[in-house]
C-alpha cells in the first residue's frame, strides 16, 4: 500500500508542478488568485446553499449546474492566464501575465465582496459604491 501511495502522491506533485510551470510559476500572484477563487467559490456556495439569496438562480438556491458553470469559468480564467504567460515567454517579459493575474484578482475580489453582501455582512459605503459602479460598467458593455 505504501508503494501505491508514493506513486499517487508523486503523480499529483508532478502534475501540479507542470501546471504551475505553465502558469508562470508559483508566485504571490497565482497564490493570491487561487486563494481568491477558492474563497469566492466557497462564499458562492454558502450564499446559494445556506442563505438562498444567489442572483444566479431563479429561486436563489444552490443548483449543481450553476456551481459547475462557475468552476468552468474559473478554469477558463486560468486558461487565459496560460495564454498570457505564453505571450510573455514569446516577448521575454512578465508584463502580460502579471496584468492578467491582477485583473482576475480584482474580478474575484469583486465577486467575493458581492457574495459577502448577499450574506448580510456589513460593507463600507465606499465598497458598495464601487461594486455598483463596476456592475454598471459591466452591464453597459
Amino acid at each position: 500500500m505504501t508503494g501505491l501511495k508514493l506513486v499517487a502522491l508523486s503523480a499529483v506533485s508532478m502534475t501540479a508542478a507542470a501546471i504551475t510551470s505553465l502558469l508562470g510559476g508559483w508566485d504571490a500572484g497565482i497564490q493570491s488568485l487561487l486563494l481568491f477563487m477558492a474563497l469566492d467559490y466557497a462564499t458562492g456556495l454558502i450564499v446559494a446553499g445556506v442563505f438562498k439569496t444567489s442572483r444566479k438562480t431563479a429561486q436563489g438556491a444552490l443548483e449543481s449546474r450553476v456551481a459547475f458553470k462557475g468552476l468552468l469559468r474559473k478554469g477558463a480564467s486560468l486558461g487565459v492566464i496560460l495564454i498570457a504567460c505564453r505571450l510573455d515567454r514569446l516577448l521575454g517579459t512578465t508584463l502580460v501575465r502579471d496584468a492578467t493575474v491582477i485583473a482576475y484578482c480584482g474580478s474575484e475580489l469583486l465577486s467575493l465582496t458581492e457574495n459577502l453582501g448577499l450574506m448580510g455582512v456589513p460593507l463600507p459605503r465606499a465598497v458598495k459604491s464601487a461594486i455598483e459602479t463596476l456592475k454598471g460598467s459591466e452591464e453597459s458593455e
